[in-house]
């Protein structure tokens, strides 16, 4: 994976095959293995589920890489709405018991359920993206330093402003989306200290819609540019499909999260207003993991963290209008720089 302004994600597919598992939800199945052995990989999605054209998509992006390259089968499992732990912890734990390994959470969501699953199955490896409370000898906790490539956000957005008034929404008010927001506004507030960044988050939970409602980012959106932002930075699932739909009507810049929004087909008729996207490398960790298990048997695990350094996470390059500003990719050049060479700390929070 190249890295940042370099970066691209494959695109999403969509899958062949929707059956049920019961008390789990809807899923896809491609194929199946020989009984005693391993069927390939699970997959449980995270709130927005499939066909979000950010976070989940990306995870599904890897499952499908992965189940091509090393011939296995796969099953990708739907959340359900108003879920609680314990139908997460179940989800994980029928796709163990019908031997899908590895078994990968997509989300902080998971956190419990990955912990108390992976007691139960110890011969199975659980994957968890965006969480590493879990410590165990078969648990890979794939995490990212979005804070890094939300700074270079947040540098293009002060370089393509025309107001000097940009703005965030996030998903839902969790630590997590405050890493984005954090860097977001450090790397803006690094060109030009007296930018102003409005910041909202839609929900204070992921039960009240936050990752999962378009409108919820429409209206916010709507909000924010009434109030004379003209770049928009959302860090919120499938919500912000709403954002990048109101910058286009509007005429302003977004930027996408996780996936290479730009190139996502369902999102084709709003690419001409999509700057660049904030990409972790979720994809990567999911083909990563199922990778080790698979082929290599040395299956990964502990933390496992994505940053420019290494690739994990960077700006995509796909906006010819992005890709050809020599003064905004000069400045995310230097600061690219200066986040590697430890000269600038990125915030947290």
């Amino acid at each position: 994976m190249r890295r940042v302004s370099r970066i691209t994600i494959a695109g999403v597919a969509t899958a062949a095959l929707a059956v049920t598992v019961s008390a789990c939800g809807s899923s896809s199945s491609s194929s199946s293995s020989t009984e005693g052995k391993s069927k390939g990989i699970g997959l449980a999605y995270d709130v927005g589920g499939k066909g979000d054209q950010s976070f989940n998509d990306a995870a599904y992006a890897g499952l499908q890489k992965a189940e091509k390259d090393f011939g296995v089968g796969a099953r990708d499992v739907e959340p359900q709405d108003n879920e609680t732990d314990a139908d997460k912890t179940q989800r994980l734990e029928t796709l163990a018991k019908a031997g899908y390994n590895p078994v990968i959470g997509v989300g902080f969501a998971y956190a419990g359920a990955v912990k108390e699953a992976a007691v139960k199955f110890p011969k199975v490896t659980f994957g968890i993206i965006d969480d590493n409370q879990t410590q165990a000898k078969n648990v890979a906790d794939m995490v990212f330093h979005e804070e890094q490539s939300s700074y270079l956000a947040g540098v293009a957005a002060a370089k393509a402003t025309k107001k000097n008034h940009i703005g965030f929404i996030g998903g839902v008010d969790v630590p997590l989306i405050h890493k984005f927001e954090a860097g977001y506004v450090q790397g803006a507030k690094s060109v030009n200290p007296k930018i102003k960044v409005e910041s909202q988050y839609l929900t204070q939970t992921a039960q009240e819609g936050g990752f999962s409602s378009p409108d919820k980012g429409e209206n916010a959106a709507n909000g924010q540019i009434d109030a004379g932002a003209d770049v928009l930075y959302a860090a919120a699932g499938l919500s912000g499909q709403g954002v990048i739909k109101s910058a286009a009507e509007h005429k302003v810049w977004a930027i996408g999260v996780d996936s290479d929004q730009y190139n996502q087909q369902a999102l084709g008729k709003y690419k001409d207003y999509i700057l660049t996207s904030a990409l972790k490398n979720v994809e990567g960790a999911v083909y990563d993991l199922s990778k080790s298990v698979i082929k290599d048997k040395k299956p990964l695990s502990g933390d496992i963290r994505g940053s420019l350094a290494n690739g994990g996470v960077g700006l995509a390059d796909s906006n010819p209008t992005f890709k050809g500003n020599a003064a905004m990719q000069a400045a995310i050049k230097k600061a690219e720089a200066g986040i590697k060479d430890g000269s600038i700390k990125v915030k947290t929070s």
